[in-house]
C-alpha cells in the first residue's frame, strides 16, 4: 500500500470529510459499474446503492486491516449492498423463470462477434437479463464466486446457480446474436 492510501484511510479512519471525497472520487466510478450490473441499468437505483455502499464503507473503515487491496474491500461491500437490493426486493422471486426461456438450442457466437461490440454494449445487454439471470451470471462470470458462494450467498440451491447461470449464458448468446 502506497504513503499516500495510507494517509487517505488514516484521514477516513479519523472521519475527515477531505479523505472521505477523496476515496470515494477515487472509487465510485469503478463501483456505480458494479452497482449497474445488479440493478438492471436503473442508474437511480445504482446511485442510490452507491451511496448506500459508501455509507457503509465510511462506517466500517476502522474494520479494513490493510491485508488484500482496499479497492476489493470496497467492492465486497458494494457488492454485498446490491445484493441486499436484489434480494429484499424479491427480484430473484419475480425473475423470468427458467422455463419462460425458449429451449431451441442457441448457435455458439464466435469471439469475432464479442469483439465487434464495445464494453457498454455488452453491459447493457448482461443488464437486460432477467434479475436471477443477471445477478448469477454477475456473481460467477464476472466477480469469479463459486456456485456454492453464490447459493450460500442467495439462499438458494448450487443446482439453482447452475442452472440460471446456463440459462443467462444461453439468452446472452440469442441477444447477442440478436443485437448484432
Amino acid at each position: 500500500m502506497s504513503e499516500q492510501q495510507q494517509k487517505l484511510i488514516d484521514g477516513c479512519k479519523r472521519g475527515e470529510p477531505k479523505s472521505q471525497k477523496s476515496l470515494y472520487d477515487a472509487y465510485a466510478g469503478k463501483m456505480m459499474a458494479v452497482c449497474m450490473r445488479y440493478c438492471g441499468n436503473d442508474r437511480d437505483t445504482a446511485m442510490d446503492l452507491l451511496q448506500d455502499g459508501f455509507i457503509k464503507v465510511f462506517t466500517y473503515i476502522d474494520s479494513y486491516d490493510g491485508r488484500g487491496s482496499l479497492e476489493g474491500w470496497i467492492r465486497r461491500i458494494v457488492i454485498n449492498v446490491a445484493l441486499d437490493y436484489v434480494r429484499t426486493s424479491d427480484l430473484l422471486k419475480n425473475a423470468e423463470s427458467i422455463e419462460a426461456i425458449n429451449e431451441t438450442s442457441v448457435e455458439n457466437i464466435d469471439n469475432s462477434t464479442i469483439d465487434k461490440l464495445s464494453a457498454e454494449e455488452l453491459m447493457e445487454i448482461i443488464g437486460e437479463l432477467p434479475s436471477g439471470f443477471r445477478t448469477v451470471f454477475n456473481l460467477f462470470a464476472i466477480e469469479g464466486y463459486s456456485h456454492k458462494e453464490i447459493a450460500e450467498m442467495l439462499n438458494i440451491t448450487e443446482s439453482t446457480s447452475r442452472s440460471q447461470l446456463t440459462r443467462a449464458k444461453q439468452l446472452l448468446q440469442k441477444r447477442l446474436k440478436d443485437f448484432i
